[in-house]
């Protein structure tokens, strides 16, 4: 699987199967962590026991109870922190959906019952549900391509399948908060709207339109 079909496979299950992670697989998200880890300056760590990171009523209700494992997603703290962790964790998120677990962004959890090493000056900005999902889940409406660009000029080719693809990633409650503006240089700016978990959201949105255009220019 590729990351353009994880991307257009994956979607967030809050249900999970009473069924561990193989270690072969921990061992594959370990190893991409480090490398995002040292890429990005963060502190992300898989642990593989959720515990009662998500015990809290609500999210029982809505599944994420049943999750048998979290990625903790952490770094230190300064005002690039969220968007660099959407940007990762998305990766991180797609090598999953390639590896056949299932994820969930989940910004409500218990955050004093997250087993993760905390640095001083460092901040768990979200967690990531993965394990086995009871199902795929579903897809959400999504905006147009027109509702969220700003273009001066034609739009190269290269740019369409980028913002394909960044309709496609997850952002919080569905919001999409984020316009991409193509410049007259073809140069690319992503705004952020503002909204709840928006800075995780717009880095998140950056890495699929990467991967988008990186498709696009590999096959013209």
């Amino acid at each position: 699987m590729s990351e353009i079909d994880a991307i257009k496979k994956r979607h967030s299950v809050r249900n999970y199967e009473d069924v561990k992670i193989e270690q072969s697989k921990v061992d594959k998200l370990n190893a991409l962590i480090a490398e995002c880890n040292k890429e990005g300056n963060l502190h992300i760590q898989f642990l593989e026991d959720a515990g009662k990171t998500f015990n809290k009523l609500l999210n029982k209700f809505m599944g994420l109870g049943s999750a048998p494992s979290v990625i903790a997603c952490i770094g230190p703290d300064d005002d690039t922190l969220d968007e660099r962790i959407g940007y990762y964790g998305e990766r991180i998120v797609l090598t999953a959906q390639e590896l056949g677990l299932n994820t969930c962004w989940a910004g409500t959890y218990n955050s004093s019952n997250v087993k993760a090493e905390i640095s001083d000056g460092e901040r768990l900005a979200i967690v990531i549900a993965i394990g086995y999902g009871q199902d795929g889940g579903k897809p959400h409406k999504s905006k147009s391509m027109e509702d969220v660009i700003s273009v001066k000029g034609d739009r190269p080719y290269w740019f369409n399948s980028g913002v394909e693809m960044a309709l496609l990633a997850p952002t919080a409650i569905n919001q999409q908060k984020f316009e991409i503006r193509l410049n007259e240089d073809n140069s690319v700016e992503f705004v952020d709207k503002g909204g709840i978990l928006s800075k995780i959201d717009l880095g998140i949105v950056k890495y699929h339109f990467e991967v988008g255009k990186k498709y696009a220019m590999e096959n013209h």
